[in-house]
């Protein structure tokens, strides 16, 4: 009998080890290394065909070659498509779920994988062969919140199970379009001496079924835990074995849930697609910029609008601010929803160039509707909220701020600056202050174009 091999890899960055050791070199977290067996290497199989073989790389099994070909001369035709029934999903996705691609969708407790999914399998089987295999409910758990959900239950089919050998038995067996695994945490290998969601076990399971949907050119949907921390539970190495990675954010107050695309093969990365959970379900929301702008009558200072960029369309958000006095030696920062540390760097040439000091003050940023902005095309709109906040006084209603802010105080040009002018306009806005860079030759229909190069002359235009 050959020897079984193992291995040790850190759960945080997936670095791999012959020994354990302590510390791990690559990302210098302590005790993060875990054991990790690895399969025997076939008779006759050539370098690269381990545990995860070329499943691991994205590639569908029918297309692996051996030739050598001209980049010119391979097939551009495009890849089928099914569609996941929820218009925002599909967006994420880039379009709709590609046969034999893996997609993860993790998420926090509550947050709405599994209702999703289940919406999801329940649609696709009335048209498509689907599984939806459970390993944290009973089936009869399932059942009643697809009762409860009012959702068709004729045509999908059901197993409860944790064994990654029943379920590919089955799944060989019934040959589905569509394989859904609630959650990759609780699947677990029999060869593997581990616990279900040990290192070995996530990593191990995820590569077989990985490997069985390239090879069946089955659909694979696997919810994913996430830490306290806000990243996926499991071994780094799972992200570069499926092909997309979404996650699915939302706080339990609220009942809006936003899914992004952290990693898409197939499609643009940071895509956003919003859903509001209902008592039938989640419900797509198809003009999030509504939902973000509702906004009291009575308009009051620190309150501002401004446009984002998420994936391939505009949002219009809107930014609070809000100043206090400080009774601290060291004023607070707080941002919700923003970068802290860039609104501290903010503050810093909101001093120097806008002449206007803030050291004595607390200040807190808010982006209402739970979003997080992650591009740079909110410096203008925080600084300009934040003055708002410091000297009191209210914005008008009809204005709309991007732009981002340089340390010398300039204020440079973002992405898509006329498509984000055209949406503020659709929504009746009527004033817009934006970089010089993005500025259109002819604006739009009652829409007061302000083009500015520097701080000072965006706080003069106010």
């Amino acid at each position: 009998m050959a020897k079984v091999k193992s291995a040790f890899v850190c759960t945080e960055c997936g670095a791999e080890y012959r020994k354990w050791q302590g510390q791990c070199t690559s990302c210098q977290e302590w005790n993060t290394l875990s054991e990790v067996r690895l399969a025997p290497a076939r008779p006759g199989a050539g370098p690269g065909s381990g545990a995860s073989g070329g499943a691991g790389r994205g590639g569908y099994a029918g297309s692996l070659s051996r030739e050598v070909v001209d980049l010119g001369s391979v097939d551009l035709s495009e890849v089928p498509r099914l569609s996941s029934t929820f218009e925002e999903f599909d967006r994420v996705l880039g379009g709709g779920l590609v046969p034999g691609s893996a997609v993860l969708l993790g998420g926090h407790p509550g947050a709405g994988k599994s209702t999703l999914l289940l919406q999801t399998a329940c649609k696709l089987a009335q048209e498509r062969s689907s599984i939806y295999v459970t390993g944290e409910e009973s089936l009869s758990q399932v059942a009643m919140r697809a009762h409860r959900l009012q959702l068709p239950t004729q045509g999908l089919k059901m197993l409860a199970e944790t064994s990654v050998e029943t379920i590919l038995a089955v799944a060989e067996r019934e040959r589905p379009e569509v394989l859904i695994i609630d959650s990759i945490q609780t699947m677990h290998l029999e060869d593997i001496a581990s616990a279900p969601g040990g290192v070995a076990q996530v990593r191990e399971s995820a590569a077989a079924l990985t490997r069985f949907a390239k090879q069946s050119n089955t659909v694979l949907l696997l919810v994913g835990h996430v830490t306290k921390d806000g990243s996926l539970a499991g071994p780094k190495v799972l992200e570069h074995m499926i092909d997309a990675s979404l996650l699915l954010e939302g706080g339990a107050d609220s009942r809006f849930r936003t899914l992004r695309g952290q990693k898409n093969r197939f499609g643009a990365v940071n895509e956003l697609g919003v859903f509001a959970m209902l008592e039938h379900g989640m419900k797509e929301v198809k003009n999030p910029s509504a939902i973000f702008l509702s906004r009291n009558e009575e308009q009051s200072a620190g309150s501002l609008v401004m446009v984002v960029w998420e994936g391939t369309r505009p949002i219009l958000v809107e930014v609070q601010a809000l100043l206090d006095e400080s009774a601290l030696g060291n004023p607070r920062r707080v941002a919700v929803g923003l970068d802290q540390n860039r609104l501290a760097m903010l503050l810093a040439v909101l001093h120097r160039h806008g002449g206007l000091f803030t050291g004595d003050q607390d200040v807190f940023l808010n982006v209402v509707g739970g979003v997080k902005v992650l591009e740079t095309s909110a410096d203008l709109a925080v600084l300009v909220a934040v003055v708002s906040s410091l000297q009191n006084r209210p914005l008008p209603r009809e204005l709309v701020v991007f732009g981002e802010v340089g340390l010398s105080g300039e204020i440079r040009p973002v992405p898509s600056g006329q498509e984000r002018i055209v949406e503020a306009a659709k929504h009746g806005f009527t004033r817009a202050i934006v970089p010089r860079g993005n500025a259109p030759k002819r604006s739009p229909e009652g829409m007061e174009v302000i083009a500015v190069d520097k701080l000072a002359e965006a706080l003069d235009a106010l």
